[in-house]
Formats: structure tokens, C-alpha cells, sequence
């Protein structure tokens, strides 16, 4: 319940609109104390906290789900709500509650949208890879029909392996007077005793993604040939320097790791430069 309601003042602070599937815009001081008990959260939270008390100990489940649709800078900020509420509409209506906040306060256009895991029929919200990809495609979909172009490609198609932070340690871990505790305790799992020597614990997850990064390549390739071929020489050497170019993919313990081992690094350079 607590990290609900920071997640609730994060989205809606400043001058933030926050806007619900009931059609309210809420803007108000205290307003994150009366939407949690407009959806039940409180009863739902003694309700599984009573359940876990006569069974094994076990991780309580979701609230609510945390997500965030965003487009490059340069896409209208009025469209992207928009879209979001087309997608939300069809997707949630009459059976999970839900709410959202445009920010524009960065480059890109982002649309924060708090979704309650139980629906109104009692069925939970289990979200997987392949719903965040229907997701994507459908969100894209409704920014064609505004006009704005869009298209759902995924990141490893774009050569992107980066994995995201969750927003509560991301905005800690950027923030260089706090720690992140869970950047620290992954960085232990990943180094074990021998942190900072290279020598990185073997990751199952790493095979698989150099597989696809490897078929993915092969795809690119593919289409430069059947350019060249149509004549369109130009656009098959752009394609075949996009693949030369590519970054090597990586795993999100890798990426953690060289965040950890970059930040810690700062913070030893930055005292001297203070001092000059």
C-alpha cells in the first residue's frame, strides 16, 4: 500500500493532471489516499495479508501495474494521451481500474498508467512478454489512426538489448546522494566475492540472447541483399552499416553491473575534480 501511494504522488506531483477510467481529472492535494480506497486496495491488502497468515510466508502479490507508453520527442503530447485512452478503453473498461498521468516535463512524450491487478469480476492481471508486445502493437496502432507515426518494432529488431530499471530504483540510482540496494545486492549475485576483477558469473540467459541477436543479423543482411538487388543501393549499405554497427547484445546483469561499476567510479573522480 505504501509503494502504491509514493507511485501515486511520483505520477501526480507538481502540475500533473491525473485522470481516471471514471473520466475525472484529479490534481488535488490528498487525492492518492482516496483513489486507493475508491478501488478497494486497502481491503484487498488486509485480505491477502489475512491469507499469508495461516500459509507459508510468500511474496504478496501485485496491487496494481505500473506502466509507461512513451513515444521520441517530437510526437504531440496531446496525441499520445489520446492514444493511450483509445487503448486503455478497449483493453481495461468495465473490468480493471485504472488512471493516468501525460508527463511532458522530458524530451519524449510519456504516459504514466496505474492499472488495479484485480478486475471488478475478480479475475488478476497477469501481464507476460507476449501481452507488453500485443500492447505495443496496439498502442501503435492507435497513433496511426491520430496520424502520428508509429510502429511497434521490437528492441532486439532495433539492436537494443538494454534492459530498464524498475522507476522506483531508477529515479534512486540516478539521484548521486542515495544508494540503490538493489543495484548493489545484483551486483553481488553477479561478481560474488570477486567484484571488479572481470570476471563476470556465467549467465544461462546470454546464450539465448546472442542466438537471436545472431538470427536477428542474419534477417538485416537478408534485406540488405534483396535491396541491392532492386537497385536501391544506397539504403542496403545504410542497412548493412545499422548491422556493423549494432552494439554487442547484453544481459540486464551486464548492463546493472556496468551502471554499478560507472557510478562508483564517478563518485572517486569527483572529490578531486572538486578540489582543483
Amino acid at each position: 500500500m505504501a509503494g502504491v501511494g509514493k507511485h501515486f504522488a511520483y505520477i501526480g506531483r507538481d502540475d500533473f493532471v491525473l485522470e481516471t477510467d471514471m473520466g475525472e481529472r484529479i490534481q488535488e492535494e490528498g487525492f492518492r489516499k482516496a483513489l486507493m480506497e475508491d478501488w478497494d486496495l486497502d481491503v484487498e491488502a488486509y485480505w491477502h495479508q489475512s491469507a499469508r497468515s495461516v500459509k507459508m510466508p510468500r511474496r504478496s502479490p501485485k496491487q496494481v501495474h505500473n506502466l509507461i507508453f512513451s513515444m521520441p520527442p517530437g510526437a504531440p503530447p496531446a496525441k499520445v494521451l489520446q492514444a493511450v485512452h483509445r487503448f486503455a478503453l478497449n483493453e481495461w473498461a468495465l473490468k480493471h481500474r485504472y488512471a493516468m498521468v501525460l508527463h511532458t516535463n522530458e524530451a519524449h512524450p510519456h504516459v504514466h498508467v496505474v492499472v488495479k491487478a484485480m478486475s471488478e469480476q475478480g479475475k488478476r492481471l497477469n501481464i507476460r512478454k507476449a501481452t507488453l508486445r500485443a500492447w505495443r502493437r496496439q498502442f501503435a496502432e492507435h497513433l496511426r489512426e491520430l496520424g502520428v507515426a508509429a510502429n511497434a518494432t521490437e528492441r532486439a529488431v532495433r539492436g537494443q538489448s538494454k534492459t530498464f530499471l524498475p522507476d522506483a530504483i531508477y529515479r534512486v540510482n540516478k539521484d548521486p546522494n542515495r544508494e540503490s540496494t538493489y543495484l548493489h545486492e545484483r551486483a553481488k549475485t553477479i561478481y560474488g566475492d570477486q567484484r571488479g576483477n572481470g570476471r563476470l558469473r556465467p549467465d544461462p540467459g546470454k546464450e539465448k540472447l546472442v542466438a537471436t541477436r545472431r538470427t536477428i543479423d542474419r534477417g538485416w543482411r537478408d534485406v540488405s541483399s534483396m535491396l541491392a538487388a532492386t537497385g536501391d543501393q544506397e539504403l542496403a549499405e545504410r542497412v548493412q552499416r545499422f548491422v556493423d554497427d549494432t552494439p554487442r547484445p547484453r544481459t540486464g546483469s551486464e548492463v546493472h553491473l556496468q551502471e554499478i561499476l560507472l557510478r562508483d567510479t564517478t563518485r572517486r573522480i569527483e572529490p578531486e575534480t572538486r578540489t582543483r
